[in-house]
């Protein structure tokens, strides 16, 4: 078998690149053919464990689902994040290889190259369509050589390209006929044509403006999609700053957005319910009285305590609780809450020690190895079941640890609770993934919508604009 590939490139950064990937892979999964995702490098600080213990990003892992499959590293044979302004962990075939900096990388991406084609040989022959996901936008002049990400990967595997912009954020013209400007004449070639994201408004106003975009750049409208409110797919790198307000909440959270915040998809759950007000304080901004305080997870740990210190956190978290109120603390955060961070061979930074804020009576030591496992258990605070994944380098001891949050299935238990029960520890990510009837203990029911009503409802519209002509090229026939 040897599949048929097709590229979405996006002019920008969240164009919408990974939910019509998605989309179309949920649509074509239902028509009943073998369709995978593929994005051959990705930079992300939200990842998800595969069923070999690999790591991918997030929106690859959800790709999957729309197929129905399990993660499985060849999506996303490459995947970066960022530790630092200048620095990234390099993890290739779910697993780290080295921390560079952008001329290391540079440097190092032949090596990588040769891992994204050694996943895309494996994909195309176990699949009849290969949906491939660009980063970014392959206009970046600065970026182009030796690309490994967009045009460098579809010219290198001769594959057509769909060209995705979003309209919403205004200038999607100049976008479109910019982009194709930029390409090299062997690149706008495959191009096979381009779709408008995120319209809203009557579609007859628009047309004109199509008209004109076809006869400029001879590339074909495949369609334009819909501004779909509330669709709340997951999240690669941007926390994002549109969390919908709830007036009659039942639980008011609060997020500190950390700079090197690590897989804040943590509250993802928590923004779909409709009784729950999400708010995520930057700096500068006071944080308001709450329910909850949830400390994400952290890509530099040690650098993003200090910065909860220097913001007056510290003082913010013991007057909380002065008052009342619960403290949760995923992976990082958890390691925040001890009395001490241990980090001796420099594995998030300068090496080096720094005390914890000092509200579990346990201390972390960062270790070279990563810790990656999908997990399944029970929360031991309201006897609720529980499933999601580890991703961290640490070790953690203490006596805050024989109060465990979590029993997993394994035999090991995980997480911490405070003598009074205020505060809660858990190295599990994706701990709201699933009906969250723990919370239940504190604030009362609760409810989410699930991925596989969400996944349809970004597949319908996506397909029902897509001309069927523009497939037969690359559909396999039944």
């Amino acid at each position: 078998m040897s599949a048929r590939v097709l590229m979405v490139q996006g002019c920008t950064s969240d164009a919408g690149k990974s939910t019509l990937v998605a989309a179309l892979c949920r649509w074509l999964h239902r028509q009943g053919i073998a369709v995978a995702p593929f994005k051959p490098q990705n930079m992300a600080l939200n990842s998800a464990v595969t069923v070999d213990g690999g790591e991918i990003g997030r929106a690859q892992a959800l790709q999957a689902q729309a197929c129905g499959l399990e993660p499985q590293t060849d999506f996303n044979p490459v995947l970066l994040k960022p530790n630092s302004d200048t620095g990234a962990q390099v993890i290739v075939h779910g697993h780290p290889v080295a921390t560079l900096d952008a001329v290391g990388y540079h440097a190092y991406k032949a090596t990588a190259f040769n891992a994204v084609l050694a996943s895309h040989a494996r994909l195309v022959e176990r699949f009849d369509v290969v949906l491939v996901e660009g980063a970014g936008s392959p206009a970046e002049i600065n970026l182009r050589d030796n690309d490994i990400a967009n045009m460098g990967y579809a010219e290198a595997v001769d594959c057509a390209v769909i060209l995705v912009a979003d309209i919403d954020r205004g200038g999607v013209f100049a976008h479109l006929v910019g982009t194709l400007a930029l390409l090299s004449a062997s690149e706008r070639a495959r191009v096979a044509g381009v779709v408008i994201n995120r319209f809203r408004g009557d579609l007859a106003l628009l047309q004109p403006g199509l008209a004109w975009l076809e006869r400029e750049t001879g590339k074909p409208v495949l369609g334009v999609l819909p501004y779909l409110h509330g669709l709340q797919l997951d999240a690669e790198d941007a926390v994002p700053r549109n969390a919908p307000q709830e007036p009659q909440s039942q639980l008011r959270v609060v997020v500190p957005v950390l700079p090197r915040i690590s897989n804040h998809t943590d509250v993802d759950a928590l923004l779909a319910h409709p009784q729950v007000d999400v708010r995520l304080i930057g700096p500068g901004q006071t944080p308001p009285p709450c329910d909850l305080i949830l400390l994400p997870g952290s890509k530099s740990t040690r650098h993003d305590l200090q910065w909860l210190r220097t913001h007056g956190w510290d003082a913010a978290i013991a007057r909380h609780l002065r008052y009342g109120g619960k403290l949760l603390g995923i992976c990082g955060g958890l390691q925040m809450l001890g009395t001490h961070l241990h980090d001796p061979r420099g594995i998030e930074g300068a090496a080096g020690s720094s005390p914890g804020l000092g509200w579990l009576s346990l201390q972390t030591t960062l270790q070279p190895h990563k810790q990656l496992h999908r997990v399944h258990g029970r929360l031991l605070l309201g006897d609720a079941s529980v499933s999601g994944y580890e991703i961290h380098c640490a070790l953690s001891s203490g006596a805050a640890l024989a109060r465990p949050l979590l029993q997993l299935d394994d035999g090991r238990t995980d997480g911490a609770i405070s003598d009074d029960g205020q505060v809660l520890g858990t190295y599990v990510h994706g701990v709201f993934d699933h009906p969250m009837h723990w919370l239940h203990c504190w604030r009362g029911p609760v409810w989410r919508r699930p991925r596989h009503w969400i996944l349809p409802r970004c597949a319908k519209p996506a397909w029902s604009v897509w001309p069927m002509r523009c497939t037969r090229i690359w559909i396999p026939r039944h």
